[in-house]
C-alpha cells in the first residue's frame, strides 16, 4: 500500500467535502494574481476547476472552447483580463461567495 497519493486527489476531494477549502484556494488565486504570481495562480485555479465546476461547464459559462480555457489555465497560459475575469466569476457563482479586495500597509 502507498504512503502518499497524488497531491492533486488530495486537493480534489477536499474541495469537493470542504466549502471553506474550496473558497480558500479561490482567495488565494485571485490574491496571487493580484501580487504577481499568476503561474501558480493559474495552477491553483486549474484544479479549482476540476474539483468543483469542471471545464465543460465552465466552457458553456464562459462561451469559451473547453481546451483554450485549459491552455489558459495551465502554468505557461497567457489568459486575457476579461477571460480570467469569467473565470472567477463563474467559481464565484458555483462557490456561492462574494469577491471583495483590501489593501493592507506594507
Amino acid at each position: 500500500m502507498p504512503l502518499t497519493r497524488d497531491y492533486k486527489e488530495t486537493i480534489n476531494e477536499r474541495a469537493q467535502s470542504d466549502p471553506e477549502f474550496a473558497n480558500g484556494l479561490l482567495n488565494e488565486a485571485l490574491t496571487l494574481f493580484i501580487n504577481g504570481e499568476p503561474e501558480v495562480a493559474r495552477i491553483i485555479l486549474r484544479d479549482l476547476v476540476n474539483s468543483t465546476i469542471g471545464f465543460e461547464t465552465l466552457a458553456k459559462e464562459t462561451n469559451k472552447p473547453n481546451k483554450s480555457i485549459q491552455r489558459m489555465l495551465s502554468a505557461k497560459g497567457n489568459p486575457t483580463m476579461d477571460s480570467l475575469s469569467q473565470v472567477f466569476n463563474a467559481l464565484r457563482h458555483r462557490l456561492n461567495v462574494k469577491l471583495t479586495v483590501h489593501t493592507v500597509d506594507a
